[in-house]
């Protein structure tokens, strides 16, 4: 099997990659950096550059499945000129890889997506699946129903389309994670605003796991790529100074405050969205860590 992947030297992209390598999976890979190309025969890249459109066509040669990663981030302060940054790395990516495809003959039978849960709408009290139409207003909502409108156009080239609806990403090395441990290391971590809003996790590894999932069992339609139990920020921040063994005695942190700091992206702090991993399970996935401190012992041991 050989996958293309757009987004391979992100956070999740490197996970997914190390895992294909163990599974013996070939990778072609999409770049903007021509010195980043490699050319063994089991990793493979190719150059892009989505603001013109420009794509080696190379990359799609015995591709089974694409895997779509890339877009730029939105843990970055949202001025005006960046969150159209944000809207249009998601858009012009997947537009290019559809309008390179239509003048191709290819063997791909499958995209999956990233996404984000981001679109759902914020409540202390509901429980997302996927088939929710409870839909946020805010600007990731928005950013989120843009990207999944864009990859469904996939199907009309016959290729099936998969999204994964991704939660707090918990890793290792970046992330949000390692921003949150950096206060409390030094005795000064808390809680954002009230603390209760919903934390819909996952450790790195089940995340890629997931992913793969998706190509080798040919899995089609959304899923939310969160872990089985979700927690609130309190307990999050909680769990990250227990296991750290760091006390934790300030108060939490005025939205307030956050907002002045950080502008509208404050937002991702204090959306709550308690999100259901029960569909993926239902297909036959194992999640690795299914409860917060075990995947905060593995990470930050």
């Amino acid at each position: 099997m050989r996958v293309l992947i757009t987004g391979a030297t992100g956070l999740i992209g490197q996970e997914i990659v190390k895992l294909c390598q163990e599974r013996d999976i070939a990778v072609n890979y999409l770049t903007t950096n021509n010195s980043k190309i490699s050319k063994t025969e089991n990793y493979r890249g190719f150059y892009w550059n989505p603001k013109t459109q420009d794509i080696d066509t190379g990359c799609f040669k015995n591709i089974d499945a694409i895997i779509h990663l890339a877009g730029a981030t939105v843990s970055k302060r949202w001025t005006i000129p960046y969150k159209k940054e944000i809207l249009s790395s998601r858009k012009v990516t997947t537009q290019l890889l559809i309008n390179a495809l239509k003048g191709e003959t290819h063997t791909i039978k499958q995209v999956i997506s990233a996404s984000a849960i981001g679109i759902y709408s914020g409540s202390l009290t509901n429980y997302y699946e996927e088939d929710s139409k409870n839909i946020g207003h805010s600007f990731l909502s928005e950013v989120v129903q843009v990207w999944e409108q864009e990859v469904d156009a996939f199907t009309k080239l016959n290729i099936a389309v998969s999204k994964i609806r991704i939660g707090l990403v918990l890793a290792e090395k970046g992330g949000a994670l390692q921003e949150m441990v950096k206060p409390i290391r030094f005795g000064l971590g808390a809680a954002f605003g009230s603390g209760k809003q919903w934390q819909s996790w996952i450790h790195v590894q089940d995340l890629a796991n997931m992913f793969l999932y998706a190509v080798e069992n040919n899995l089609n339609g959304i899923y939310n790529g969160v872990a089985p139990n979700p927690v609130t920020n309190n307990e999050l921040i909680k769990t990250i100074a227990s296991v750290m063994s760091k006390p934790l005695f300030l108060p939490n942190i005025p939205k307030f405050f956050l907002k002045s700091v950080l502008g509208e992206m404050h937002t991702l702090l204090f959306e709550s969205q308690r999100v259901s991993s029960k569909k993926i399970e239902n297909k036959g996935f194992l999640f690795k860590y299914h409860h917060l401190r075990s995947a905060l012992e593995d990470l930050l041991d």
